[in-house]
């Protein structure tokens, strides 16, 4: 799996998990770093609470497993036809929740009104090459695609694309409020219309999952109270450097995306691509590296991963051999320059998390550019901004999900016309060494336009105490809930 291989060096951050286990029976106690807003999975745009509650209660054709493998899910097979432009699934012979039976008419509308509901989004631009979903045979449907896309199934994978039914979650999974939180069970195989040695009948157990912010729940696992801790990132990094935590707890994700600064409002300075690029001179990347002090973890100025599937190579890393005092001489010429007209000194407000992770980074990323002459003011993540804080994770690993981030249609801001057009055109290429190419000179296109500037690779981590089952590191860093219910035979 290629977002799995691409960072492969941060797998010298995986300790043996330390400190006793408790609970291999009962109720498992999860901290999900997040609010109730997760509660509310019908969102378009899901936060990652919310997407791993959905993915747990609302399935798709297919899922994830624990190592971020494809299993079937309401499809039991599937086939994939030698030019890849057609994928033909045979549906479970299920029934939904209430008792309707699982048939492909049922199963195209719900999944038809799943991509609906992408459209205007990264994902969506993601699944652009589905020409039609139609029905086969009374259990047997078929996506047909204009130009195939190698992660199809991933794609299907996703959260976003679960398939409810009467406006019902399709399960593997049924939740109830619980607290401040909730309790998710595995619905039991007989009530999914399937024979219970299909399922985990009499072998699971109940998830206790609390809604937190990042330093309660460290607190509960410090504390004994929760044994899992999910949906860490940099800006809570920092938290697990506390003395209570045994090192092994620590579980870092080999995951791959983009997090950097994102161009949110393309005017004053920042209206045109040289003074957008001022900025991108200016930071000290490996500062930013050694105030975590990970191995493995890389600084970039790149928009794609290098050596995700589709980089053609052509594009490499910026300023190569130039040293940071040179940038920044170069990049204050330009803040002069701007301001030789009797305009001020550049004030940039930049959107953020207000975690100590990412006070460290902006604290920093504000010293770069006061070397410039730019002054940087963190606001809020929900407020307006000049540049944003954007941390994501692929969803796959290809050059296509990183620059889909930066289509047109996307993020209107600094956007670069030229690039755009040739990612669309890469989406309609069936060659794939022509799709490379062209993912290549896009990439170049939406470069030169700095429209957004990377530092490094997203961080993803978790606390998982000892004896947990059903939890392993995956290249999505974020993890299902339904294989941590499942008990071991």
């Amino acid at each position: 799996m290629a977002a799995a291989l691409a960072l492969a060096g941060l797998g010298v951050l995986v300790l043996g998990v330390s400190a006793c286990g408790r609970r291999s029976e009962g109720p498992l106690p999860i901290a999900l770093i997040g609010d109730r807003s997760a509660l509310d999975t019908s969102s378009l745009r899901l936060s990652p609470a919310a997407r791993t509650l959905r993915g747990a209660t609302v399935e798709g054709l297919v899922a994830f497993d624990a190592e971020g493998h494809i299993v079937p899910a309401i499809a039991d097979r599937w086939i994939i036809t030698d030019d890849g432009q057609s994928y033909i699934f045979r549906l479970r012979d299920g029934t939904w929740p209430g008792g309707a039976r699982i048939t492909a008419e049922t199963a195209v509308a719900a999944l038809k009104g799943a991509l609906s509901q992408l459209k205007g989004t990264p994902l969506g631009l993601d699944l652009a090459a589905i020409e039609q979903v139609r029905v086969m045979a009374d259990r047997v449907i078929e996506i047909d695609l204009v130009a195939p896309v190698p992660d199809l199934l991933t794609l299907l994978a996703q959260p976003e694309l679960g398939m409810p039914y009467a406006r019902r979650g399709s399960g593997p999974m049924g939740f109830a409020r619980h607290g401040s939180g909730a309790k998710l069970s595995l619905i039991p195989p007989e009530k999914r219309g399937l024979v219970p040695e299909e399922g985990f009948s009499g072998h699971s157990r109940d998830l206790l999952v609390e809604f937190l912010s990042a330093p309660k729940a460290v607190d509960r696992f410090n504390e004994g109270a929760a044994d899992l801790v999910l949906g860490g990132r940099i800006d809570s990094l920092p938290l697990t450097e506390q003395t209570g935590l045994a090192r092994g707890n620590v579980q870092l994700d080999p995951v791959i995306g983009m997090f950097g600064l994102l161009v949110d409002r393309d005017e004053g300075f920042l209206a045109d691509a040289p003074n957008r690029e001022a900025l991108a001179l200016a930071i000290d990347r490996d500062a930013i590296i050694a105030a975590f002090n990970i191995a493995g973890w890389q600084p970039t100025t790149r928009v794609v991963s290098a050596g995700v599937e589709g980089d053609s190579g052509n594009v490499g890393e910026r300023w190569v051999g130039v040293a940071l005092e040179q940038r920044r001489a170069l990049a204050a010429e330009r803040v002069t320059r701007y301001m030789a007209g009797g305009k001020s000194a550049p004030v940039l407000r930049i959107a953020a998390p207000n975690g100590p992770g990412t006070r460290r980074v902006i604290d920093l990323i504000a010293a770069d550019f006061k070397a410039i002459g730019v002054v940087a003011v963190q606001v809020g993540e929900d407020k307006p901004a000049d540049l944003r804080l954007i941390d994501a994770t692929a969803r796959y690993g290809r050059a296509s999900w990183f620059l889909n981030q930066l289509a047109c249609s996307v993020h209107k801001p600094a956007c670069n016309v030229a690039g755009d057009q040739l990612l669309a055109q890469a989406r309609q290429t069936a060659d794939m060494r022509e799709r490379s190419l062209l993912l290549g000179q896009a990439e170049a296109e939406i470069t030169s336009a700095n429209p957004y500037i990377p530092i490094a690779r997203p961080l993803r981590w978790s606390l998982v105490r000892a004896g947990v089952t059903g939890f392993a590191l995956n290249p999505w860093g974020w993890h299902p809930l339904p294989p941590l219910a499942a008990l071991p035979r």
